[in-house]
């Protein structure tokens, strides 16, 4: 803070429009939740920094998944951090010319200066991290959706393990009370589509994050064999067909009202 002071750096000499897009690019490349669309977004505006879905989907498919870290992969953070942690990692994506070294940051540096004496992690000699010219996905696995149920954008997090396709009848929930209560008593069955709606920022209000649903279902062995899509939001342990964010939400103009229950 000290330095902050002495130097005059305020909030908005770090976070730019290239910070961002750093963040951004380190999410993808680690596999990070489907949260950081939520709250860089946020952060971006409230900064003043135009960034936008578009914007988001544009690093997505120009940024690999390299990180591979549980849910959807192997390893769990704590086994990076002994390869030399996120500092190791950037210095190695820096390297490659996915990051902005020019950042002004909390230290009074600039991120390349900040890393200036940290190795960069091998990936040749760790299992953690792929190396760039064989990543676990080539494109983000952040994927920004649109389509008639959201045609201002919804957020996905797919690994590539869940496939390109879904189809199945829809199980429609006007709260995550009414779904989880569906899921308790077996009603919601292999191939189905849980549609949870009325649970985002509005609506819940506050978008609460569709943690117990999305364990339920796990947890009820369904989780590779049942689709979720919700205006709510995930957790960070969220894998599987899920589609979270769906605007605009239910309660302002209901694109999920399409949804019928099918019985």
């Amino acid at each position: 803070m000290r330095i902050l002071l002495e130097k005059d750096i305020k909030p908005t000499d770090i976070i730019t429009r290239k910070s961002i897009e750093n963040a951004v690019r380190v999410a993808i490349a680690l596999g990070g939740s489907t949260n950081a669309v939520l709250h860089i977004l946020a952060i971006a505006r409230t900064a003043g920094v135009k960034f936008n879905l578009q914007d988001f989907k544009d690093l997505n498919s120009k940024t690999p998944m390299i990180g591979d870290f549980k849910p959807s992969g192997k390893f769990l953070m704590e086994d990076l951090h002994e390869q030399g942690g996120l500092p190791a990692f950037m210095k190695y994506f820096i390297e490659k010319g996915y990051l902005h070294g020019d950042c002004m940051t909390v230290t009074g540096k600039t991120v390349a200066e900040n890393l200036e004496n940290i190795h960069p992690i091998i990936p040749s000699k760790v299992n953690v991290i792929h190396p760039i010219e064989s990543p676990i996905k080539e494109t983000g696995h952040l994927c920004i959706l649109e389509g008639n149920l959201a045609p201002e954008g919804a957020v996905a997090k797919i690994t590539g393990k869940e496939g390109r396709l879904f189809t199945g009848p829809a199980r429609v929930f006007d709260s995550e009370l009414e779904a989880n209560n569906a899921i308790r008593d077996h009603r919601v069955q292999a191939g189905d589509v849980v549609v949870i709606r009325n649970v985002g920022p509005k609506g819940a209000p506050g978008m609460p994050e569709m943690l117990k649903p999305t364990s339920m279902i796990i947890g009820a062995g369904l989780g590779s064999d049942v689709a979720l899509i919700t205006d709510g939001r995930f957790s960070g342990g969220t894998h599987g067909f899920v589609v979270g964010h769906v605007t605009p939400e239910a309660c302002v103009v209901d694109r999920l009202v399409c949804c019928k229950m099918v019985i």
